[in-house]
């Protein structure tokens, strides 16, 4: 009997190939973990129940999507209150451009990631971001190579997967 919560090998390489293709049959995942399809349907369904796959999603070809250009924002900012965070949240969910934001340690308050059409059409969020929230200094740096780039999460952290 399989504890809820506690992951085996089955288990972490089931996770390993739904995040790669979540599309993929259950007759070829179960194959793949020498499962019955049946079985393999209950485990990713227990997976999916216990919260380790939270959603799938389509990956899209930011080329064809007409969005190549990829800008990195550091903000730094003077405030701290709880409104202005509310504000702030508010104000980068808007901005359907801005996919990542993450509040750091250090000299930073934030870092966002910008997917654009081009260079130019960051000036275009610039403007809309200030003027929906005061921020203390903000600078851009453009990618100019992805070097590497993963949706995939290592599956051996997981919870039983050291035991």
């Amino acid at each position: 009997m399989h504890q809820c919560g506690m992951l085996d090998e089955r288990d972490r390489k089931l996770l390993g190939l739904l995040q790669r293709n979540a599309e993929t049959p259950v007759g070829e995942l179960a194959e793949a973990v020498a499962l019955s399809p049946s079985a393999c349907s209950r485990r990713i369904a227990r997976l999916k129940e216990d919260g380790y796959v939270t959603f799938c999603a389509a990956h899209l070809d930011r080329a064809l999507m007409g969005l190549p250009t990829t800008v990195f924002v550091i903000v730094r900012t003077g405030q701290h209150s709880r409104d202005w965070l509310a504000k702030f949240h508010d104000a980068v969910a808007g901005i359907p451009e801005i996919v990542e934001v993450h509040r750091l340690t250090g000299n930073f308050d934030y870092i966002l990631k910008l997917v654009l059409p081009n260079v130019e059409h960051y000036d275009f969020i610039y403007k809309q971001l200030v003027g929906r929230i005061e921020l203390f200094d903000m600078s851009a740096y453009i990618s100019m190579e992805t070097v590497k780039q993963e949706t995939a999460l290592p599956t051996n952290y997981a919870r039983g997967a050291m035991d």
